[in-house]
């Protein structure tokens, strides 16, 4: 039977008062709808938009770093990531590895917005002038002309790291004079490992801190057997892991020993005169950080020569104390002799 009063519906019977309430219900459910839909939509737009914006940054972050753009790199992730899509990728973002410049280290080679002192290249010329005679004591008794040129490779190399380890807190004259004593003794790995540390230290007497030095040569010279077959590391960090053997003198190791630039030789005469003409951008305190702080601005093809050419200027020029300041070509741009 039906009655203006009920209605059949799937649930069952209801009256006409209940069936108002649901449409009622049913209207204010449509309602919500309506705006779960709005909703929806505008999360999709900022969705769309977000990913548009995060292409932008991708397509710049390419332009920055080629090696995020790189397919070839790219590819050695997981086999799993292979098959996420570009989009599940962006929203997840994360770290992206950032290269060195081809070439390894030379931060003075990019080309890019970096600081460099004014008129450098004006007071490297002057420089270069003032040392064309050659004659300073490094030109005649560095490290360069230790070692017996006659020798076999092996041997030409393990007496450049003898000279150098010796050269540490001493003139070129008193280093040349021990070389010159130990080659006449015998300066290759097996005459060193039969010398007593007693002989050995008459032999490079009066070097600084020879007796500490004698017991660097013994160690570094039992390593060299052992684990290089008689020859020296040809690179700098297993160098700097000799006894004795620290960043200044590897660099020098690697450019006389090896022919090859891995970074600058910086000693207390370069440190000191890379202040002096204000080739550093803050003052650095140690040699080490000189050598950093050079290394981000000057040209890489100017780090083999650079450390030759400032010692034997302040061996002769930019003396330690008293200084030659009215003799020096850039006595008129240095910042150094412009307040004395």
């Amino acid at each position: 039977m039906t009655s203006p009063y009920f209605l059949e519906t799937g649930a069952g019977v209801v009256t006409r008062k209940r069936s108002k309430v649901l449409k009622a219900e049913l209207g204010l459910t449509g309602a919500r709808s309506s705006e779960a839909k709005e909703t929806s939509k505008r999360r999709g737009k900022d969705e769309d938009k977000t990913l548009s914006d995060q292409d932008r940054f991708s397509s710049a972050d390419a332009q920055k770093d080629p090696a995020a753009a790189d397919p070839a790199r790219r590819s050695q992730g997981s086999s799993s990531a292979e098959g996420t899509s570009a989009k599940d990728r962006r929203r997840r973002g994360g770290v992206r590895p950032e290269y060195e410049p081809a070439g390894g280290p030379g931060r003075g080679d990019a080309k890019k917005d970096r600081w460099e002192p004014a008129g450098w290249q004006k007071q490297l010329d002057n420089i270069r002038e003032m040392r064309k005679g050659k004659d300073a004591p490094v030109d005649l008794m560095g490290a360069e002309k230790c070692f017996d040129d006659q020798a076999s490779p092996k041997v030409m190399r393990y007496q450049v790291l003898i000279s150098l380890m010796l050269s540490s807190q001493t003139k070129d004259q008193v280093t040349s004079a021990a070389m010159t004593k130990l080659r006449d003794h015998g300066l290759s790995v097996e005459s060193i490992l039969k010398t007593d540390e007693g002989t050995l230290g008459e032999l490079i007497y009066p070097v600084g801190f020879y007796k500490t030095k004698v017991k660097y040569i013994k160690q570094t010279t039992e390593i060299l057997q052992n684990q290089y077959d008689g020859d020296i590391p040809d690179n700098v960090a297993d160098l700097i892991r000799l006894p004795g053997i620290g960043p200044k003198m590897a660099h020098l190791i690697m450019n006389i020993a090896w022919r090859k630039v891995s970074g600058i030789g910086v000693d207390t005469h370069v440190h000191r005169i890379a202040n002096r003409l204000g080739w550093v951008k803050k003052s650095t305190k140690t040699p080490e950080e000189t050598r950093v702080a050079l290394e981000d601005w000057l040209p890489r093809d100017l780090w083999s020569e650079i450390n030759w050419l400032l010692v034997g200027f302040g061996q002769q020029v930019c003396l330690p104390i008293n200084p030659l300041c009215s003799d020096c070509l850039n006595k008129d741009s240095c910042p150094y002799a412009k307040g004395v």
